[in-house]
């Protein structure tokens, strides 16, 4: 089943983009502005559909935003297209433009091609957006809008169990077996070090609030 994201601040034109697809096999998730429609990107949707007024963030920023870590075919929806429109959506990485109103017999022609074409040509990548923050857990990166934060083999992998698991506490002997391994040589308190040195690179780049501190617990990643 194809997953497809309807980012619109009109509820109706969601609403009923949702139940068309729904109706057509389609998984439709939903964003209603550009906050959302970036945290929901996290999905890996096979096509995200993203309106151009939105509040939060516009879809031009939302598209440039995600681009470089969402493979899938972004098509923007507006109520109106001029030149300089199409060389600012195409600029952040857009693939097509779909005017309002449509008709959904073309809305869903479009979207089908471009999935059909999409999945010929591209392998799936798998990233993740915390505000500011994109862990893109396929290329094994972690960046803070444009910068690319420098992190050890070690220090992505804990970022990678704890953002995975958004919300769970891990105690640092739970932490240190799931990366180090149940048989290696050391000791659990290494963890802390690491979780400093991970804060501290974050930083550098005003994110280093993801890692929570529990205190007599251990650590969890927040967005």
């Amino acid at each position: 089943m194809y997953s497809i994201l309807v980012a619109d601040d009109e509820k109706d034109v969601v609403s009923l983009l949702k139940d068309y697809f729904e109706l057509n096999g389609y998984c439709v998730y939903t964003a209603y502005n550009g906050k959302q429609a970036i945290e929901a990107a996290s999905r890996n949707p096979d096509l995200i559909l993203l309106d151009v007024n939105m509040p939060e963030a516009d879809g031009f920023e939302v598209c440039s935003r995600i681009r470089e870590h969402v493979n899938c075919p972004i098509l923007f929806l507006t109520a109106r297209i001029t030149d300089e429109d199409k060389v600012r959506g195409f600029a952040a990485g857009g693939d097509d433009y779909i005017i309002k109103p449509f008709s959904f017999d073309e809305i869903g022609a479009r979207v089908a091609a471009h999935i059909r074409r999409d999945h010929r040509s591209n392998s799936v990548r798998n990233a993740r957006f915390f505000g500011n923050v994109v862990i893109d857990y396929t290329e094994r990166t972690v960046c803070v809008g444009d910068e690319q934060v420098e992190l050890a083999n070690k220090e992505f992998r804990i970022v990678e169990l704890l953002s995975l698991n958004a919300g769970q506490v891990f105690d640092k002997e739970r932490i240190y077996e799931k990366i180090w391994g149940y048989d290696a040589e050391g000791d659990s308190s290494v963890i802390a070090e690491h979780i400093r040195r991970i804060r501290a690179k974050l930083g550098k780049y005003g994110e280093d609030s993801h890692i929570a501190t529990v205190w007599g617990m251990g650590y969890k990643w927040i967005k």
